[in-house]
């Protein structure tokens, strides 16, 4: 995933499957990034215009790379792309940007999350960086108030089975990329944060180097909430990876 994606061919069979999707907030305390794979947070921030790349990359990454050391611990974060998405056509054909995903996936792979590593570090220090721990983690926030509808529901990374995981080639113009899809399970727990704000947060690991237990993958998608109410305003949001070392 990321800035350069090319037009989605989906080659296998996508089902339909019925899943609860349940309010997290008011277990927002229970969840932690090295156990259920994700976070939510509260994280006020200085943006005035999410479409300033200039105002992103000089103010938001640096809120970002703050907010991802304090919450995991990591040593080193290396913001390496964003991706700005709406739900309305015409927004989306005047800023250049993305629609939300209707399709549960996580954005790397044992293979993907090392290779990001190889093709973005200098070359000098990647044999170092993957002999020790790292991980590849997402913060994802609306940029209006509050987001009604297609809100991101997010699997609790401890009922995610290995056998879930359905790795997915993903060509690019420049790249070959590869996520995972996932499969039913009744089993997962699915979260989402109803009405969030601009200074709320997910906080989300997509790939984790170590193989102890915690949480190493954390499926994701936009939704159609049944509870979205008439006339609701488009989604608008932002998402930001990093490469985080520890």
């Amino acid at each position: 995933m990321g800035p350069g994606d090319m037009s989605r061919r989906i080659v296998g069979t996508v089902e339909d499957h019925v899943m609860v999707i349940r309010d997290g907030r008011p277990l927002r305390d229970a969840f932690a990034m090295d156990v259920t794979g994700f976070e939510f947070v509260d994280h006020e921030t200085a943006m005035t215009d999410f479409f300033d790349t200039e105002q992103l990359k000089s103010v938001y990454y640096s809120e970002i790379e703050a907010l991802i050391k304090a919450r995991a611990g990591a040593a080193r974060v290396v913001i390496f792309d964003h991706t700005l998405r709406s739900g309305d056509e015409d927004t989306r054909n005047e800023k250049l940007i993305r629609e939300p995903v209707l399709s549960v996936h996580n954005d790397y792979t044992e293979w993907s999350g090392p290779q990001r590593v190889r093709e973005l570090m200098p070359e000098s220090e990647v044999e170092d960086l993957l002999s020790r721990r790292f991980a590849i983690i997402q913060v994802w926030r609306p940029i209006r108030n509050p987001i009604q509808s297609n809100p991101l529901a997010i699997c609790d990374s401890s009922t995610l089975s290995t056998d879930n995981l359905i790795a997915s080639e993903r060509r690019y113009p420049n790249r070959v990329g590869e996520t995972y899809r996932i499969s039913f399970n009744a089993d997962q727990r699915w979260f989402y944060f109803p009405n969030m704000t601009r200074d709320e947060a997910l906080v989300f690991k997509v790939f984790d180097s170590a193989t102890d237990g915690r949480a190493r993958f954390t499926p994701h998608t936009s939704f159609d909430d049944p509870n979205t109410p008439p006339g609701a305003p488009a989604r608008e949001s932002i998402e930001v990876r990093a490469l985080v070392f520890f």
